[in-house]
């Protein structure tokens, strides 16, 4: 994780960088003065821990979007590189090339084997415009779905990570058929006799999550968000502007703590205090013990259950009233 003087801040994250700032300037007096400053290090690095609880304890929609979008926030190849061993990535959709904004491939986590696959962004600009911001292309989506056939074949479980803005929307996408690769890839999901794990790790947007979606259990990040349409376009598309995000992430309910209430997710994952970017080594913990004692508790289920029970579940989603005519 990036070292204190390389982190980057939100702007309801300032008052942590304040303190910050004058823990620096008080280790650079020590080392000028050699003077034994310890005490009011500790001091404030104490402050830090009390002011990233007060800041996450009262968290907005839209402050949660954007730490969900966090520049220090973990992908889906630290989670691997911190959860699992012995990952071997594997490329490519046999048909069009390999879409560098989907990763995935075998791993072990605590010796089991399992298929990783996940959105991945990219931690720079240069590897954010190689992996297109985590926007899947078709041939990205259809790679995912070979790669689940595949743990398929071998009867192993399925841990997909979850975090795109939504699908590549660009002409090229749907001339190759974004639609139809999303939604041949739900309906396969459906009918996976292995286990299948799905993590809302950052953004979960629309058909780009759901693509990979598709589980026996969908856990979210605490912080993370998950729903139809980003607050963004939902603003430009109610309101013909984006001043009305803040409102439209209210509005459309999309935080963890609905999302569980709403029964679309199952699990909220805790995230280290004042979230994934202050700890990549808790956060990678709390989700492996997590993902570990649910693989644990499906395999004692029949695959013929496993997927009436998966269609079952998918297909109560969601609620109405009736009115009478």
């Amino acid at each position: 994780m990036p070292d204190n003087k390389n982190r980057q801040f939100l702007d309801f994250e300032k008052p942590v960088k304040e303190i910050f700032d004058e823990i620096e300037k008080l280790k650079q007096t020590e080392e000028k003065t050699k003077v034994d400053l310890s005490d009011s290090i500790k001091k404030l690095e104490d402050q830090v821990i009390e002011k990233r609880k007060n800041i996450t304890s009262n968290l907005t929609a839209w402050q949660k979007v954007q730490l969900s979008r966090h520049p220090d926030r973990p992908y889906t190849l630290k989670y691997i590189q911190k959860m699992s061993t012995n990952f071997i990535e594997l490329f490519g959709d046999r048909n069009v090339k390999d879409d560098k904004a989907i990763v995935g491939g075998f791993a072990q986590l605590e010796g089991e084997t399992v298929m990783l696959i996940g959105h991945q962004k990219g931690i720079n600009t240069k590897m954010r415009q190689l992996r297109n911001f985590g926007m899947a292309n078709p041939e990205g989506y259809r790679k995912a779905l070979r790669l689940m056939k595949l743990a398929e074949k071998f009867n192993k479980p399925i841990v997909t990570l979850i975090d795109t803005p939504g699908a590549y929307p660009g002409m090229e996408a749907e001339e190759r058929g974004q639609g139809e690769a999303i939604a041949r890839n739900i309906y396969e999901m459906m009918r996976l006799k292995v286990p299948v794990i799905c993590v809302i790790i950052g953004e979960g947007a629309s058909g780009g999550a759901l693509g990979i979606g598709v589980g026996d259990r969908i856990f979210m990040l605490e912080n993370s968000w998950y729903t139809v349409i980003s607050p963004e376009n939902c603003s430009s598309i109610l309101w013909r502007s984006w001043e009305m995000k803040e409102k439209a992430a209210e509005e459309l309910k999309l935080t963890s703590d609905y999302m569980h209430k709403f029964g679309l997710v199952d699990t909220i994952v805790p995230e280290p205090l004042g979230g994934a970017h202050w700890n990549y080594d808790e956060a990678a913990e709390n989700l492996k013990n997590q993902i570990i004692a649910t693989l644990k508790e499906l395999k004692q289920i029949p695959a013929e259950d496993r997927i009436n029970q998966r269609i079952e579940k998918f297909s109560k989603m969601g609620f109405w009233d009736e009115v009478a005519s």
